[in-house]
């Protein structure tokens, strides 16, 4: 139960603002219209019950993670895979956007005199998130579970005692009838099918980050996928008290969303009254919706490093900090989230539009790539995952339609724009990185005759160091920049992992077998302190000078210098620590293709 606390967070919070999403909606055609909140919620529950029985088959089916990227890039190719990849990264920043917004919004629920502050608390609760992170903090069942969990009591237990003051009388409505609302509203527009469905579009906020668990199906205890899916089990049924018991409540006390005051706030107070179990249930609820934005600092990064790594983003999103976080996907998260709750001032209802659509084309590319998947392989039990996975895709695609009839001009057009932005950026940017590839390719197996070793009767003033990082015409042009000084010649590699370290020692003893390779292993991904280490040892241990080659790669046009950010900024911290060094001289070897 202590994966509950971690992967629950998203989706559970969706409980403190999705009835309200749904009341704003309806309010607009009365007061009477209100009642209408327990039925669409109860569609949404269908929903939500429909996309768990899909996710369960695709946590069976990909024991080792599967993200709607991983499954349609799998099953579907590669466009779909982007489109899925594109909308979850827009879903990963309204989702801490969202989160932090209704986080501040309980806060000055319980504080009002906050209220005019919320868009400088919002940055600031993104900022403490975003800086943890990128310190190293990890999410663990022992410290990250601890909000959920409060949360879960709070929630219940005001849900459950508003139903003991149903059945005693101690609430203006009963268990069978509703609450005349507490203030009359003025109806702007008439109870139609399409506002119905507006209601709806907005509510369904409540079933996104459901399929967190699947993506994260590794870091569960053995057996991984039963307990995966018993926790998701558990969170649908808790997550649907909650959607069922606040709609419900909220009919039965006459609740009116407020401008100032959120509908759980307010259902709270009625409830509990204002009090210590008051403020406890409204720092529970708080708690989990910061934890809720802190949960997409886990999968932003790591799809954008998954990107990088399949050239479709640059790479220096692949690139790990100190602690082993990706940090420039955290940093450009943080930095994305805050401009839009400055933007929407941190209103939760007018993000709400933006946030749905998202959510729902990449379910929808996922459980199509499912369907796919078992028509592919045919496992044991695939007719029946094949129907879920199936209906699934229908289900959420038919969301897809609603939300995009009813929230497109509210706001989901910006959605659209940001996807379709996204889209084209990481075909570009993998159209750049094949044609650099491609001038830099060498044929491997030519390179012993094409390139032949440097011969000298002297014995060597110099020791050429020359970093390596592949088998390119860069690396090549180094090494040969390097014979041209010395006969004595070493390429270093800096490496994480030793299995693809080892296959490029194979490699450069086939393509360079004249020049030794000097593996350092780097657990933290560092570049420049294994080198300066290495560096310092042949200094002690050498008489001779040692000179040191940095390739650099020198980029046509302006624009490709964000993609190869790292490759320069690893050269340019390396330079002044070599320079400082009295038997250390330092050569570029710049390389225009």
């Amino acid at each position: 139960m202590r994966a509950l606390g971690v992967f629950s967070s998203d989706p559970l919070s969706s409980a403190a603002y999705s009835a309200e999403e749904i009341m704003l909606v309806l309010m607009l055609a009365g007061a009477g219209a209100l009642y209408l909140t327990l039925p669409v919620t109860g569609a949404l529950l269908a929903l939500l019950w429909t996309v768990r029985l899909s996710y369960i088959q695709t946590i069976r089916a990909y024991p080792n993670g599967g993200g709607a990227y991983i499954v349609a890039h799998e099953n579907l190719g590669v466009k779909p895979a982007l489109i899925a990849a594109a909308a979850l990264l827009v879903d990963y920043v309204l989702t801490v956007a969202v989160s932090v917004a209704a986080g501040v919004a309980a806060i000055t629920s319980a504080a009002p005199e906050l209220f005019d502050l919320r868009v400088p608390l919002s940055l600031l609760a993104g900022a403490v998130i975003t800086w943890g992170n990128l310190r190293g903090v990890r999410e663990s069942g022992a410290i990250f579970g601890l909000p959920t969990y409060f949360f879960i009591v709070c929630f219940s237990g005001m849900i459950v005692v508003g139903l003991v003051k149903l059945v005693i009388g101690g609430a203006p409505g009963t268990l069978l009838h509703t609450a005349p609302a507490s203030q009359q509203i003025v109806a702007t527009s008439g109870l139609t099918i399409f506002l119905v469905l507006r209601a709806f579009s907005s509510g369904a906020a409540a079933v996104t980050g459901i399929e967190a668990i699947s993506n994260g199906v590794p870091a569960f205890k053995p057996p991984e996928s039963r307990n995966a899916q018993i926790t998701m089990q558990w969170e649908a049924a808790f997550l649907g008290f909650f959607l069922l018991g606040v709609a419900f409540l909220a009919t039965r006390y006459g609740i009116v969303p407020q401008p100032d005051e959120t509908v759980v706030s307010v259902l709270g107070r009625e409830v509990l009254g204002r009090n210590v179990l008051y403020y406890a249930y409204q720092v529970g609820t708080a708690g989990v919706l910061l934890l809720a934005a802190n949960t997409a600092f886990a999968d932003f990064p790591r799809l954008s490093a998954i990107l990088a790594k399949d050239r479709f983003a640059p790479r220096q999103l692949a690139f790990r900090g100190d602690r082993l976080a990706f940090s420039n996907g955290i940093m450009l998260l943080g930095a994305a989230a805050a401009v839009l709750l400055v933007i929407f001032q941190a209103e939760v209802t007018r993000l709400i539009p933006l946030y749905i659509l998202g959510v729902f084309i990449s379910m929808t590319l996922s459980q199509s790539g499912m369907v796919r998947h078992w028509l592919r392989l045919r496992e044991h039990g695939w007719r029946i995952s094949l129907v879920l996975n199936a209906f699934g895709a229908v289900a959420t695609g038919v969301v897809v339609v609603i939300v995009g009839a009813t929230k497109f001009t509210e706001g989901a057009w910006i959605s659209v724009i940001a996807m379709f932005a996204l889209f084209t950026v990481f075909s570009l940017i993998r159209s750049h990185y094949d044609r650099l590839e491609a001038k830099l390719h060498i044929d491997e197996g030519e390179l012993p005759v094409a390139v032949p070793a440097a011969i000298s009767s002297e014995p060597p003033r110099d020791h050429v160091i020359v970093p390596v990082d592949d088998i390119n015409k860069i690396t090549i042009g180094a090494i040969g920049m390097a014979r041209e000084i010395s006969s004595m010649v070493t390429a270093l590699h800096v490496f994480d992992d030793q299995q693809l370290a080892e296959q490029f020692r194979e490699r450069w003893a086939s393509a360079v077998p004249d020049v030794p390779l000097l593996l350092l292993e780097s657990p933290f991904r560092q570049f420049v302190s294994p080198i300066l280490a290495c560096v310092e040892r042949l200094e002690q241990s050498e008489r001779r000078r040692i000179v040191v080659i940095l390739p650099t790669f020198e980029p046509s046009h302006w624009w490709e210098r964000f993609l190869h950010t790292r490759d320069v900024r690893d050269v340019l911290r390396l330079r002044p620590f070599l320079k400082q060094r009295k038997n250390v001289r330092v050569l570029d070897f710049p390389y225009r293709p």
